[in-house]
């Protein structure tokens, strides 16, 4: 089987190469997207381009890559912030290790490198958060090195042009490589990489796939056996649902939110307090527990405001949130615990579903105001 791919590819590299190439070429300078990032050869901007758009849509990405540049447009801006500002900045991107990382590279880069991205493959695969990708992709589009990228659209496109019948994964990239170095320029690897990924996010998409414009289709042997649709073997995503109950604690106008702990899901970022129902507990009956559990006091009284819903990784957590009034004033860890107005929690990242209950208390206070 890896005897026929090498053929194939070897047949591809000694006729077309130079075609494939071109047409691909062609097709991303009349069809890509004018996106902020393109527009720039900073290895930094590209950086953080990448990074942002791991695992999130190009159209979520635009509007936090601006806001981003605005507030740390360089790297030693980003390395001398204090981390909550960047979890702030990151907010609603989730996976917040990736920012977590940023910010740890940048220190690493001004002190290591002179604030200067390093160009050796091994020095940037070292920092914090470069993976094979992630180098790939920074010194490729950024310095124009010969570094072939594979993200989920691009290993797409290379199983589909082989006709490689299996479920994608990252432990296939290394025989993919192998596969197509014969096709990878001298020069314009950066452009040859972003092409790829346009055409995976446009065109080679993983489902409806619209191979009647693609540029390159008389290269995919899946396309001639009819089997793109089926190629990469579909993957079921499921998600472990989680119930959850929080406190919605008020006094003078201020709300009590407490920090995560520094390691583990959400890491570093605040929340209400609360915790996870146990199975068949009453929502109320587990506020109460954890309330107590948590910081040793009881609630007076529970009363039910909203439900909200949101996917963290593999997890989907239903938070119920409950108004609540203690019995007394507790007492405080300054560094885990604050009072804060639905104004102060601005500065402050949140995940997001406690954003949407922070959403929800804006707009309920708004609502009383009219």
């Amino acid at each position: 089987m890896v005897y026929k791919y090498v053929c194939l590819i070897m047949k591809i590299a000694e006729q077309n190469a130079v075609e494939f190439q071109r047409k691909l070429e062609t097709w991303y300078s009349a069809f890509r997207r004018r996106l902020p990032w393109r527009e720039t050869k900073d290895p930094y901007k590209i950086w953080i381009s990448e990074i942002m758009l791991q695992q999130t849509t190009v159209q979520t990405v635009i509007p936090y890559y601006n806001d981003w540049m605005e507030q740390f447009p360089d790297m030693l801006t980003l390395s001398k912030v204090p981390l909550q500002k960047v979890l702030k900045a990151w907010q609603g991107l989730g996976y917040y290790p990736r920012a977590k990382n940023l910010h740890q590279a940048s220190k690493i880069i001004m002190t290591d490198f002179n604030g200067h991205i390093p160009q050796n493959y091994d020095d940037l695969k070292n920092l914090p958060g470069f993976g094979p990708y992630t180098t790939a992709a920074v010194l490729s589009i950024a310095f124009d090195l010969p570094y072939l990228t594979i993200d989920a659209n691009i290993r797409r496109i290379l199983m589909r042009l082989l006709k490689w019948p299996r479920k994608a994964s990252s432990s296939i990239d290394k025989k993919l490589h192998h596969f197509f170095s014969p096709l990878l320029p001298r020069r314009n690897m950066g452009i040859l990489n972003q092409a790829l990924m346009e055409l995976g996010s446009l065109v080679c998409r993983p489902k409806n796939p619209l191979c009647l414009l693609c540029p390159v289709l008389d290269f995919c042997e899946a396309y001639k056996a009819g089997e793109q649709e089926v190629i990469p073997i579909p993957e079921k995503r499921s998600y472990k649902k989680i119930q959850a109950v929080i406190g919605i604690i008020e006094k003078n106008g201020k709300f009590l939110i407490q920090k995560r702990p520094s390691t583990g899901l959400l890491a570093d970022l605040w929340e209400f307090p609360g915790g996870k129902l146990e199975k068949g507990e009453p929502a109320e009956q587990a506020l109460k527990r954890e309330i107590q559990e948590e910081m040793g006091i009881e609630i007076n009284e529970a009363r039910f405001l909203t439900k909200v819903q949101h996917s963290y990784t593999q997890f989907q957590v239903t938070l119920h949130a409950f108004s609540c009034s203690l019995n007394t004033d507790p007492v405080l860890d300054k560094n885990r615990h604050r009072w804060l107005s639905l104004k102060g929690m601005r500065q402050f990242p949140f995940p997001s579903g406690s954003a949407k209950v922070i959403k929800f208390l804006e707009n309920k206070r708004e609502s009383n105001r009219k």
